[in-house]
């Protein structure tokens, strides 16, 4: 399972529990966010490593840019644009 399906499985769990979304959330008040969202993804039963979160994004957001304009698109990066963490919270 890829980070993208990992995340949109955890998405479904935080929809249908509270507790499970609560959960999730306060990972933002953690002295090391991504880390314990990575601990509470593995323990909710989908493994989910920091690095593989923060590369995933980053690897996306430069294809895309890549597939852009044959390649050449040179714009800046908005705030948050690879932030798969920061991204979830924001949907759940």
């Amino acid at each position: 399972m890829d980070v993208y399906e990992v995340l949109m499985e955890l998405k479904k769990m935080a929809k249908q529990d509270p507790e499970v979304r609560k959960a999730l959330l306060n990972t933002k008040c953690s002295e090391h966010p991504v880390d314990e969202f990575c601990r509470l993804a593995t323990e909710f039963g989908y493994p989910l490593h920091a690095m593989d979160l923060i590369t995933a994004g980053e690897e996306d957001y430069a294809a895309m840019k890549r597939s852009t304009n044959g390649g050449g698109e040179n714009s800046p990066m908005l705030e948050g644009e690879d932030d798969y963490y920061e991204m979830f919270l924001a949907e759940i």
